[in-house]
């Protein structure tokens, strides 16, 4: 038989139990909500990895001249950017690459760093699109050859021979993206998220013992 004792004491026992858990199940929900909310604008795993890129063709050989990259993407300039650049917005891409060495007693070293940037700009007296890298510039007649020309790039030296003679184990990490962060203040202030402006790639590549490697989409 049940004492009344504990008869009595049950109701109260429930009652602060489901104030206790009440905060509890608040927070479960509010982190589900703010979950579902990155998702939805694009900041899940997967859209950090690339988002409206996809990465073609990635190889690195070691030449004479020390360590060369080469690679290509496939994408189309979302509306958001292109509508941008016809209005006089000049649009930068950044290829960056950087090459580590393992380390099994502390972290991973870094040897080597490079970056590139591509200005694509559309010029309306001429009616030709610029796109200008390391101070080279060419012009183009339609959008799809600009684009073209900076999709990419072959023989790029991202490391000297110097760099490399340590020995051990190697990997390359490597981004390809439409760098916001060039653009002019006022637009970088009103864009509040990435949403619309997302073109981006990483991808990281162990390297053999000669420093080749390559990866193609199928």
């Amino acid at each position: 038989m049940t004492s009344p004792a504990v008869t009595a004491a049950t109701p109260a026992f429930s009652k602060h139990a489901s104030r206790a858990a009440s905060p509890l199940l608040r927070r479960i929900w509010c982190l589900l909500a703010t979950a579902l909310l990155l998702l939805g604008l694009g900041f899940g795993p997967e859209a950090a990895q690339a988002e409206g890129v996809e990465l073609a063709q990635l190889s690195t050989q070691r030449t004479e001249e020390g360590l060369e990259l080469s690679f290509s993407t496939r994408f189309e300039l979302t509306r958001a950017a292109e509508d941008a650049l016809m209005k006089g917005v000049p649009i930068y891409f950044v290829a960056e690459a950087d090459v580590w060495r393992n380390r099994w007693y502390w972290r991973d070293a870094r040897i080597a760093r490079a970056s590139r940037t591509w200005r694509l700009a559309w010029q309306p007296l001429t009616r030709q699109f610029k796109v200008s890298t390391g101070g080279l510039n060419q012009s183009y007649a339609s959008l799809p050859e600009a684009l073209a020309s900076l999709r990419g790039a072959a023989g790029w030296r991202i490391a000297e021979n110097r760099d490399l003679e340590d020995g051990g184990r190697f990997y390359l990490e490597f981004s390809y993206r439409l760098d916001t962060s060039q653009l002019p203040k006022p637009m970088q202030i009103g864009l509040g998220s990435p949403q619309g402006w997302g073109l981006n790639i990483e991808r990281t590549l162990n390297l053999a013992a000669d420093f080749s490697s390559s990866i193609a989409a199928p």
